[in-house]
């Protein structure tokens, strides 16, 4: 499905660049991949990539927002003590963890978490947007270079 969105070009990208992001099974870089291969230019693709990617993972960390931090007490039996010490601490230092976003199946599951335990909102954006943009400029130029050795 997701090839598909490379003849949309930069806006397909953004597109598959958000599903990608989100809890669903995509991979945007087939289309991130496609593009430059195509000769449309890199650092357009990092852009509206990131921009993409950076707002499904938003979308994971107001889906773990959603959720209640009564329910670990209830059905983990976390006790509340623990529970209010690891939001002070994701307020703090711990909402860059959003930065490993970026990360294939574990980085959904990370912003989704940092949103139930309400990590600061502006860091893990930013750390989150900044782990996201040099995931797709390593990969883009790194398309670039073998697409240059061919």
């Amino acid at each position: 499905m997701l090839d598909g969105l490379s003849e949309y070009g930069y806006w397909g990208l953004l597109l598959a660049s958000f599903l990608a992001a989100t809890v669903l099974p995509f991979s945007s870089e087939v289309v991130f991949a496609a593009l430059i291969a195509a000769g449309m230019d890199v650092w357009t693709c990092i852009l509206f990539a990131t921009i993409g990617n950076a707002a499904g993972g938003a979308t994971c960390y107001y889906i773990g927002r959603l959720g209640k931090t009564e329910w670990l007490e209830k059905y983990f039996k976390i006790k509340p003590e623990k529970i209010d010490r690891t939001i002070r601490w994701l307020h703090g230092k711990g909402a860059v963890m959003g930065f490993f976003g970026f990360l294939p199946a574990v980085g959904d599951a990370i912003l989704v978490a940092l949103g139930f335990m309400r990590a600061n909102i502006p860091t893990v954006m930013i750390a989150m947007t900044i782990g996201k943009f040099l995931r797709y400029a390593i990969i883009g130029f790194g398309t670039g270079q073998i697409i240059s050795w061919l």
